[in-house]
């Protein structure tokens, strides 16, 4: 990172900064839950598909919030600014969260995690679209690898959290405590705030109605690239989330890991997740994106397929869990790139906001389709199946999206100023 980050601009690495503190925040609120599975089926009285259900309407809600949020920093943001749009969304899942330690039925928690998926699926959409076009073309990849890097130190977060909350706290609150503390990322508005300085606005568009920048991205000259941009991000989504949501239950239940002893191997991957984020980054600058992706994908389904279905031993899953999470990361840690580049200015923050969350609202089935699958197959074969077929679909897109590599922004130069 160290080159790239060198040679940025004072704005650029303020952008830099408040994107990934953004991202890792979002991250340890949302794998919170995937942790707190167990409890909430004990607390609940509820089975795995119901629980699977809440990660689903998660999904869905963050799905239909990022494509709020992109249209947010594609129209809304040129007018009014998308700092501003980044602090709404942050205070939004951060309290959400928070609310969700207080929910009394299966019911409010169903509505609060709703809530909460609005506010963290816009806060990608409209980070993304400003950091496309902050970061100059040569470093993108790199910026925007490192950006989704902070996933995993969000991920990371939420399992010591989970792991010390757990241990230290009977099951029946500790659930509750870990939710309290997802008021955290509010700190981040205050960095936002007084890190973050407004960049200079497309004044082209202020003119733009907005209807008309919302179905822009349907117009003939970038219909392809939206259809498959969205089967792009239903694989990267339903592969990503039929893998993590059960994993730490699939550990537990299956392979009769204790919390601390599950939290270990999930550190494993956690830590592989953020080095796959990075390299991933810099081999899509080199090679180019579909190169990249589809070496990623590739060596995703053939990982999962052992980690799941292998005989291993608890020591061999433990050292495979590494590739596990190198491989499953250099998917979403191309999509900011790969979409920003996709588009123009006008349509660009819509047209990345669908293209992720389009792929989210279909993949939010998938956490349902692995509980429902395991009370009849097992949860270690529904996880490796939904898992496979969603990297396959990845791999079907990257061969019919155009290589975008060095794509020159609009104004690009006007605004790293």
């Amino acid at each position: 990172m160290s080159n790239w980050y060198s040679e940025s601009s004072p704005l650029e690495r303020r952008t830099f900064w408040a994107s990934f503190g953004g991202w890792a925040l979002d991250a340890l609120d949302v794998q919170m839950f995937g942790l707190a599975i167990p409890a909430l089926i004990a607390a609940f009285g509820i089975s795995k598909a119901d629980a699977g259900l809440l990660g689903s309407v998660t999904l869905f809600f963050g799905a239909f919030g990022g494509w709020l949020g992109g249209w947010l920093g594609g129209a809304l943001g040129d007018r009014f600014g998308r700092v501003k749009a980044l602090q709404i969304t942050v205070a939004t899942f951060a309290l959400a969260t928070f609310a969700c330690a207080f929910a009394m039925t299966y019911n409010q928690l169903l509505i609060l995690k709703a809530i909460q998926g609005l506010g963290f699926g816009a806060e990608w959409a409209c980070g993304a679209v400003l950091m496309a076009e902050i970061i100059r073309p040569e470093h993108r990849g790199k910026a925007l690898g490192s950006v989704q890097s902070a996933w995993a130190v969000g991920w990371g977060a939420a399992v010591l959290l989970s792991a010390l909350v757990f241990t230290y706290a009977p099951a029946d609150i500790a659930w509750r405590l870990l939710f309290a503390l997802g008021l955290l990322p509010a700190l981040l508005i205050i960095f936002i705030r007084r890190g973050l300085k407004e960049p200079p606005r497309a004044v082209a568009a202020d003119k733009t109605p907005f209807f008309a920048t919302l179905s822009g991205i349907f117009h003939r000259d970038v219909l392809r690239s939206t259809l498959i941009g969205g089967l792009f991000g239903i694989g990267a989504h339903g592969g990503y989330a039929a893998l993590t949501t059960f994993l730490p239950t699939f550990l537990r239940e299956v392979r009769h890991l204790s919390v601390l002893g599950s939290s270990v191997y999930l550190a494993v991957i956690i830590v592989a997740f953020f080095c796959g984020c990075i390299a991933s980054g810099i081999i899509s600058d080199r090679i180019g994106r579909r190169a990249n992706v589809t070496f990623f994908a590739s060596a995703c389904i053939v990982t999962v397929l052992i980690y799941i279905f292998a005989p291993l031993t608890n020591g061999e899953m433990l050292v495979l869990g590494f590739p596990l999470g190198f491989f499953s990361a250099g998917i979403p840690a191309s999509m900011a790139a790969l979409f920003s580049e996709l588009y123009p200015a006008g349509v660009r923050g819509t047209g990345v906001g669908f293209c992720y969350n389009f792929g989210r609202i279909v993949s939010a089935a998938f956490p349902f389709l692995v509980g429902y699958l395991s009370d009849h197959i097992g949860l270690g074969p529904a996880i490796g199946i939904d898992a496979a077929f969603a990297y396959s679909l990845v791999l079907i897109a990257v061969v019919l999206l155009p290589e975008t590599r060095g794509k020159v922004f609009e104004q690009a130069a006007a605004t790293r100023a």
